[in-house]
């Protein structure tokens, strides 16, 4: 086992074991909702989001038990917008990670229901942090990348212009539905160490590229966006070219910023789940 799968491991297991604190138990009511939103969290991902937002913090000079809290505020937003993005109305997908779905296991109604309390609770989670100074800013952030302008906004675009050949339409999707919850997770990680605007800047800049890279892989898996309009080869080269402008974005963190490059090239070294 490399030395990247080993860190991952270990921090899977750490964000999982908070994640299983602060989420409702399935022995409390209404019980089916919270076999729904377990069973959807304790779903086998990556959670590559989350590691972000801890691996950004770090870098940024802040500590794990600044942003441990915001790392499962992110993973709940992520699960909220998988299940909101199987539903018939939606993608209609009736697998997720290798096993039935949250609508399908639990029904469509359960499936809405679970997805709106993990959106919510990612805000009381974030509001949980101890450093209360940084919320304000925290919470703004956010909201500005999972709204209406930001990663909903383009889950609306994509549901609109399912087939677009535009490469405006497919700009804006991949920028909203995909880059802005990479965004997001790792500007956490910074506003929770409290750094400068500069570094800020830096961090929310190879968040943007890395969310773009990730879902060009994501297009040539499936040879679906961009792959459809470029082709999947030309959607493979371009999602490395992202990486390594974003790595470049980096260069006011030096050697400390190592991780986060390694974890840049396994987005889009990654094979698919």
């Amino acid at each position: 086992m490399n030395r990247l799968k080993v860190y991952f491991k270990k921090q899977r297991v750490l964000i999982d074991r908070e994640l299983g604190k602060v989420l409702p138990k399935t022995n409390t009511r209404p019980q089916s909702l919270h076999r729904a939103i377990r069973y959807s969290v304790f779903s086998g991902g990556k959670r590559i989001r989350p590691i972000l937002t801890i691996e950004s913090c770090i870098v940024c000079g802040g500590k794990l038990r600044d942003v441990l809290k915001a790392a499962c505020a992110v993973e709940m937003v992520h699960t909220s917008s998988l299940i909101h993005d199987d539903l018939p109305a939606m993608d209609d997908d009736d697998y997720r990670r290798g096993r039935p779905s949250c609508h399908k296991r639990f029904g469509e109604a359960t499936a809405i229901l679970a997805g709106d309390a993990l959106l919510t609770q990612a805000f009381d989670c974030l509001a949980m942090s101890k450093r209360k100074n940084l919320l304000t800013e925290a919470i703004r952030e956010l909201y500005k990348e999972i709204g209406s302008e930001g990663m909903i906004g383009g889950q609306e675009v994509d549901l609109r212009k399912r087939n677009t050949k535009k490469k405006s339409d497919l700009d804006f999707i991949t920028e909203k539905k995909t880059a802005a919850l990479f965004n997001a997770s790792l500007k956490l990680g910074a506003v929770f160490a409290d750094t400068s605007k500069k570094k800020k800047a830096a961090i929310s800049g190879f968040g943007e590229l890395l969310g773009k890279a990730f879902q060009l892989i994501d297009d040539s898996f499936d040879n679906d966006g961009y792959a459809r309009l470029i082709g999947r080869k030309r959607s493979r080269e371009l999602a490395f070219e992202y990486i390594e402008k974003a790595k470049q974005k980096l260069s006011p963190f030096g050697k400390k910023a190592d991780r986060l490059k390694e974890i840049a090239d396994f987005v889009v070294t990654r094979k698919r789940q």
